[in-house]
């Protein structure tokens, strides 16, 4: 009480009047403990006018953040993931191949059909031991298969590689036996094929589901450029065995198709990347930045080199390796960037800032229990 008789506006009242993005309701609070005892005679001095983080358009790497600090914990896996990412691809895209061959119905086509099948059941098989291996256990795996959430990209990428592996393996091993037994493996091989795409494209998915800045930002772009790549990789790496002419004839057009969507997608992730320089800056700079820049001369390589006159040997085998390493590479530079990524606070603030993210899609379409939209009091400042 003041010694006019007025009532004073108690400090949380005076935060709220500045309006320093603190919003606390007095209400709700309770100071307790020996701090609640202390009174500020000077706010101006006790909270001097500085620019909010919140409200900052500072478009530096000095922008105002959580005292430089990162806001979100990188990725703690290991190399063994980026790994699974390309050969969990591979394996899908070659029993996808391995599928449409079959319905050509093709007898000169059978032993392609069969090596895709092989591919696809080694791959399936390799990507869960790398799985396991970050992981740590293989019940840790088991325990990923206990319940079935299609909500979760996890639980939906568990129950793919489980299922393609077991059927990929039921499918190689009686495909060609007859009867009940056969009917049941080419059954076991075509579902296993089915399964092939989403294999290829969920890993991005499930990196696109985390709150990493690079990995959100190309959430639109980074599954296409998944498929694209491991189609490109999958045709290359069957392209290296001894084939046919007649399974040449199939084998190229694949891959170049898979090459030049490759190619193509990975410009669109850079272009959905560098909307905000803080998000995009792992792919050019450091290990992450040196890796992208590779796989990308790799994968133009290998496109223009496959895609030259002339059926020479050297020259396939050329642009098959170079097509696979670039693959390999842009696994390993996603992986890397991510966690670059996650380092940055401003790689996390800035695209908050600029509305990126959820709230570019969740107002208007997000709908509550009640049936109404949800609200979203604080505007997004740009």
């Amino acid at each position: 009480m003041s010694p006019s008789g007025k009532e004073e506006a108690s400090f949380l009242d005076k935060l709220q009047q500045r309006s320093d993005g603190r919003n606390v309701n007095p209400a709700l609070g309770t100071l307790l403990g020996e701090g609640a005892q202390q009174r500020v005679k000077d706010l101006d001095g006790a909270n001097p006018a500085r620019t909010l983080p919140s409200r900052s358009e500072v478009a530096s790497a000095d922008a105002p953040s959580y005292h430089g600090l990162a806001a979100i914990k990188q990725p703690v896996w290991i190399a063994t993931v980026p790994a699974y990412l390309f050969v969990g691809g591979v394996a899908g895209a070659a029993s996808l191949l391995g599928l449409a061959i079959d319905v050509l119905g093709e007898e000169e086509l059978d032993p392609l059909a069969r090596r895709c099948r092989q591919l696809g059941t080694v791959g399936d098989m390799l990507s869960a031991g790398l799985l396991i291996a970050d992981l740590g256990r293989p019940e840790r795996f088991l325990n990923m298969l206990r319940v079935f959430r299609p909500t979760s990209p996890m639980s939906i990428g568990s129950w793919v590689l489980a299922l393609s592996g077991g059927l990929n393996m039921v499918g190689l091993v009686l495909g060609r036996s007859r009867g009940v037994l056969g009917a049941v493996g080419k059954i076991s091989g075509y579902s296993a094929a089915l399964l092939g795409m989403p294999l290829a494209g969920y890993t991005a998915v499930l990196l696109n589901n985390t709150a990493v800045p690079l990995w959100q930002a190309t959430r639109r772009t980074l599954p296409l450029f998944f498929m694209a790549s491991a189609t490109a990789s999958a045709g290359s790496l069957l392209s290296l065995f001894p084939h046919s002419p007649r399974e040449a004839g199939v084998l190229r057009p694949y891959r170049l198709a898979g090459k030049a969507a490759e190619l193509a997608m990975g410009y669109a992730v850079e272009h959905d990347a560098r909307r905000a320089p803080e998000v995009a800056r792992p792919l050019d700079e450091g290990v992450s930045g040196t890796l992208w820049k590779a796989s990308r001369a790799c994968s133009v390589a290998g496109l223009l080199v496959d895609a030259l006159p002339g059926r020479q040997r050297w020259k396939q085998v050329a642009a098959d390796l170079l097509t696979t390493v670039g693959a390999v590479t842009a696994r390993f530079a996603v992986f890397h960037g991510g966690k670059a990524s996650a380092r940055d606070p401003q790689a996390t603030f800035r695209p908050q800032r600029q509305g990126h993210g959820a709230a570019e899609v969740v107002p208007g379409h997000a709908v509550a229990s009640d049936g109404k939209p949800f609200s979203f009091p604080l505007p997004v400042v740009r």
